[in-house]
């Protein structure tokens, strides 16, 4: 899980799939982090990509490194979590986002990955898979 945070934090921008009906969306993200052992993500409730998740918590997650010649693949659930303490310690790891949200504002999502594989690519090596 470490790695996987790690890539995902090192390419700044990654991209998240989520699906709306028939219908595939993507959309920049960037916010991530582990809190006690799991791995989040975080946008806001009245988001489309927020009520997408709540109907169909699969996801995957694109990203690239600035070389062009690396990238990973994460695929998982999205489950979402309304602990504010979990809230609070992503806003503290993540202090750029207070200004858009706050733990008890009614509208900040964190959801953990669970069931998630991550398989790294690159041109010069065969593909590495984790799973988490």
């Amino acid at each position: 899980m470490n790695e996987v945070l790690n890539y995902l934090k090192e390419c700044g921008a990654y991209y998240l799939a989520t699906c709306e009906g028939d219908q595939p969306r993507v959309r920049p993200f960037g916010a991530v982090e582990i809190i006690d052992g799991r791995m989040y993500i975080m946008t806001g409730k009245v988001k489309n990509v927020y009520q997408q998740l709540e109907a169909n918590c699969k996801f995957e997650i694109c990203a690239m490194k600035a070389s062009g010649a690396e990238w990973m693949r994460l695929c998982g659930k999205a489950v979402n979590d309304d602990t504010l303490s979990v809230k609070e310690k992503f806003l503290e790891l993540d202090p750029e986002l207070k200004s858009m949200y706050k733990a008890d504002d009614g509208n900040m999502a964190v959801l953990y990955i669970t069931e998630a594989t991550a398989t790294f690519y690159s041109f010069n090596a065969a593909p590495k898979e984790v799973k988490f």
